[in-house]
């Protein structure tokens, strides 16, 4: 995945056929290690910069939050998707999921292609944490539309069901031929969201990988799932720094379109 940093403010060219997508998805846990031990969200834009990644898929990423703000010298002016877009990524969409009297969080998407639209689906379970799906429609030369979907399901089981269930739903909407890309945190250690859209979808990896505890990943709980598009080099960012950035490890693939 590595390769030369674009100029800031990156130029896409408008009118070459793009034929293959870096992606990379990754749990920022709010901007802190684990445990939120320490705030790291400016170690962690330098490492995602490092990638070169021409989709970044976030979740829980904050909004805003006053408190922090007060606390953390380094916490950002801007939102935090956008301090983590800064000049390499010209394109971000923020779907705001949970919201408190401090601040909120939801799920994001950085993008090195103009973002023709996006809206966020609202899949929370009432009396339970709050879930979103934030859908973007892209405008990639070459292809008359790509969609991308950045997914954080919920920790119960029953919910996660529904959850996929209107995942599939939206899947559904969407042009038959169009490639799709959904990327995130699906919660879904005994894979019961992996059976319900392995028909539907193929998994990067081939089989979902071990994503969590970053710095030992065990469970299979983040995913990169395709519809007309197909995976090269699918890895799990498991190394340092990756494994004191958050309590996940991200996801990172070439995705050919």
């Amino acid at each position: 995945m590595n390769k030369t940093l674009p100029s800031p403010g990156c130029i896409i060219d408008r009118i070459t056929t793009v034929h293959r997508l870096n992606v990379m998805t990754i749990n920022v846990h709010k901007g802190f290690t684990a445990l939120n031990r320490r705030f790291i969200l400016p170690e962690l834009r330098e490492a995602v910069r490092a990638t070169g990644a021409d989709l970044v898929f976030l979740q829980e990423v904050h909004g805003s939050h006053q408190q922090h703000a007060l606390r953390h010298p380094a916490w950002p002016e801007a939102p935090q998707y956008e301090f983590l877009a800064d000049s390499m990524w010209p394109q971000f969409a923020y779907g705001r999921n949970a919201v408190y009297p401090h601040g909120d969080h939801g799920n994001a998407l950085l993008s090195k292609f103009p973002i023709a639209d996006h809206r966020n689906l609202d899949v929370s379970i009432r009396g339970n944490e709050e879930r979103g799906l934030l859908h973007c429609r892209l405008d990639v030369p070459g292809h008359d539309e790509v969609h991308a979907i950045c997914v954080h399901l919920g920790l119960r089981e029953a919910h996660r069901q529904r959850q996929v269930g209107l995942l599939l739903e939206l899947l559904d909407s969407l042009p038959a031929d169009a490639p799709v890309i959904i990327a995130g945190d699906f919660n879904d250690w005994r894979l019961k969201a992996d059976a319900m859209l392995s028909p539907h979808v193929v998994e990067a990896f081939g089989s979902p990988a071990r994503s969590f505890p970053a710095r030992l990943p065990l469970l299979r709980l983040d995913r990169i799932y395709l519809r007309n598009a197909k995976a090269s080099k699918a890895q799990v960012l498991s190394k340092y720094p990756w494994s004191h950035l958050s309590d996940h490890a991200p996801l990172a693939a070439e995705i050919d379109l």
